[in-house]
């Protein structure tokens, strides 16, 4: 990307289409377990149901494996529409759902089309925004998504009035394809090629999981664990909202809460990321989403419930864009869709493991569940803290600071600005970090 960036070429392709599709998920989300109940899922089997929520994020998980070679074959733009289709199909099978069976269905197309969709929106952005623009970038991508997320559950609660739980999934479908269509309309970026033999690279999910271990197994971790504490919350506030008395609609208005508090702590997470780095937001979402969990169970009534809510939200909001940042940071060039789908796979196997762990022990207990995830976002905190200095370190370190931090790089050479192994050619090309990436003087 030149120097001549203009952010408001962005703002009809993506940001407006990132708030329909948050629109359209803030809608759905509340009333999937909900409507697992309504089909038979009794509540001694509470767990179950969580679980069926998570089968979204199951679908997501399946869907990273070959999202990354779906983007750099066919582009974003084609990515995209052929994620709108699956997702549309996906939503409508949950919306027409007779068993929690076909509703688990539904729920795992949708996640698939989401992870295809999900990575072409940021490998879009990760090669079009100046890295000096990059969190900010991110974080704005974000905050509108949360904007349709927060705008969602109101809308979806006038809709589940009229017609009932199904509603809410009804408003997701709109949004799913009004918001595809629109971002279909971003043109396609030049794909990188081999510097051999002018065709374009693809590379395998398991070569790159090889290459990149040591980074996914480290940093990865932290990414996963967050991803955990995340998903858990859209499946255990409408179940505890259950647990005390409490309607769909009420459960709705409760997530719109959480969702505008939100929504107003997301796009400062861009600007203090650009400021002060990637760990500076990371480390206290993490804690504070620990709290929120670890302090759930003694919420009994709409008020106390509605105040984690809004610690809830307030932990989410400082995260905001930070996994999409951190996979970015870290991405080679040549590589970026298929990097990205690895990265993307940790957090998004999270958001399966987090709601599905909460599943298993709210068999016994849901607030054994709730103490559970908080329990995983204080061991997501203390991850990040340790590791996000050694792969997005900040202020961005020299040379040779990064070298003997990171033992898998070696004989490394600089190249109008950007860190590469010498060997670029050989397939067991080393880890990249960070400052592996453009620096900002070179404005791409």
């Amino acid at each position: 990307m030149t120097e001549g960036f203009d952010p408001k070429s962005l703002i009809t392709t993506v940001f407006v289409p990132s708030a329909i599709f948050g629109i359209g998920q803030g809608a759905g989300a509340p009333v999937v377990a909900l409507l697992a109940r309504e089909l038979g899922a009794s509540v001694p089997v509470a767990g179950v149901v969580v679980a069926l929520v998570a089968l979204v994020a199951l679908g997501a998980v399946i869907g990273d494996l070959p999202a990354g070679s779906i983007v750099a074959r066919l582009g974003e733009r084609r990515a995209i529409l052929a994620g709108t289709a699956l997702g549309t199909v996906g939503v409508l099978v949950s919306l027409t759902a007779w068993t929690p069976a076909v509703l688990a269905a539904g729920a795992v197309l949708t996640g698939f089309a989401n992870a295809v969709w999900g990575l072409a929106r940021q490998s879009y952005l990760a090669e079009a925004v100046p890295i000096e623009r990059r969190a900010r970038a991110m974080a704005a991508f974000a905050t509108m998504w949360r904007l349709g997320f927060f705008l969602g559950p109101f809308l979806g609660a006038g809709v589940i009035h009229l017609v009932g739980v199904r509603g809410g999934l009804a408003v997701q479908a709109v949004g799913v394809v009004l918001s595809g269509v629109l971002m279909a309309r971003a043109p396609d970026l030049g794909r990188r090629t081999d510097a051999g033999t002018g065709e374009r690279t693809h590379t395998s999910l398991g070569t790159i999981l090889r290459r990149h271990r040591r980074l996914l197994g480290t940093l990865g971790v932290g990414s996963l664990l967050m991803g955990a504490a995340r998903a858990s919350r859209e499946a255990v506030l409408p179940l505890w909202a259950s647990h005390i008395g409490l309607d769909a609609v009420t459960v709705s208005i409760v997530f719109g809460i959480g969702g505008a508090v939100d929504l107003l702590c997301s796009y400062p997470a861009g600007q203090l990321m650009d400021r002060y780095g990637r760990r500076a937001v990371a480390v206290p979402s993490l804690l504070v989403i620990g709290v929120a969990f670890l302090i759930l169970p003694v919420a009994d009534d709409l008020a106390s419930l509605a105040a984690v809510a809004v610690v809830l939200g307030i932990g989410n909001g400082l995260g905001n864009g930070v996994i999409m940042t951190l996979g970015a940071d870290t991405a080679p060039p040549a590589t970026r869709a298929e990097f990205l789908a690895a990265w993307r796979l940790t957090h998004d196997t999270g958001m399966f493991v987090g709601p599905f762990a909460v599943g298993a022990v709210a068999t016994l207990s849901l607030a054994a569940g709730a103490l559970t995830v908080g329990g995983l976002a204080l061991l997501g905190a203390a991850c990040m803290f340790r590791f996000v200095p050694r792969y997005s370190p900040w202020p961005r370190r020299t040379l040779e600071q990064v070298a003997p931090a990171e033992p898998a790089l070696h004989n490394v050479t600089s190249t109008l600005g950007h860190v590469c192994v010498s060997d670029c050619s050989s397939p067991k090309v080393g880890d990249w970090t960070s400052s592996a990436s453009t620096p900002p003087t070179s404005g791409r």
